[in-house]
């Protein structure tokens, strides 16, 4: 995998058609790859991701964490909200709204309040949450299918999170797995760096990149 991601990266071109093809066939292998792990390595991999999440100074300051709702194969969301939780942080899951293509944040405190909405994702109910505002979220856990250490990130292909992330002033951080790292990304004039990145295997400052 990691040849034939290093292969794709050599022959980034600034053409949007290009980009486009090249960052579909990122999204392909990365996934594959993802998807050869057991159900048992999956969870052994998200604690350990958990715990170095947990340990860092943006989660320990935070009382408000904005997040996706996981599914398999991205790191574990459920076990982070639990800890969110058990230790009286407030957590705000996203909604996504494909008439502008926008995202929402609604607190949740239980996993009664969500249901499966766009794209198959797990969304809060509307009218069980309360929607937050964008300037009370802390800590914004930003998912992606592919990151460079330097904070930039290969999404699902929506644009979701960069329109979000364009006024967005509170703390940004990813979450994944050690093999969704890569050298480097094609990238677009919108996409928007995130400040750190955590896997099971080391914690990255990317505004030290």
């Amino acid at each position: 995998m990691e040849k034939f991601i290093f292969f794709l990266i050599q022959i980034h071109a600034g053409n949007g058609v290009e980009n486009m093809l090249e960052k579909a066939e990122l999204r392909k292998e990365i996934r594959k790859r993802l998807k050869e792990m057991t159900q048992a390595e999956y969870k052994n991999r998200s604690q350990e991701i958990h715990k170095n999440l947990f340990a860092t100074n943006a989660w320990k300051e935070a009382k408000t964490i904005g997040l996706t709702i996981s599914i398999f194969p991205e790191v574990d969301t459920y076990g982070i909200i639990e800890e969110a939780w058990r230790t009286g942080k407030r957590v705000a899951a996203a909604k996504c709204i494909p008439e502008t293509r926008a995202l929402r944040f609604y607190i949740i405190t239980d996993f009664a309040q969500l249901e499966k909405g766009y794209f198959g994702l797990y969304e809060p109910v509307v009218q069980k949450t309360e929607e937050l505002a964008k300037a009370d979220i802390d800590l914004l856990l930003v998912p992606g299918i592919g990151f460079t250490k330097n904070g930039f990130r290969l999404g699902v292909g929506g644009g979701y999170y960069d329109r979000y992330l364009e006024d967005f002033h509170g703390h940004t951080l990813s979450i994944c797995f050690q093999e969704q790292l890569v050298a480097e990304l094609p990238l677009e004039p919108h996409d928007r760096p995130i400040q750190q990145i955590v896997t099971e295997n080391d914690v990255y400052d990317c505004r030290l990149d």
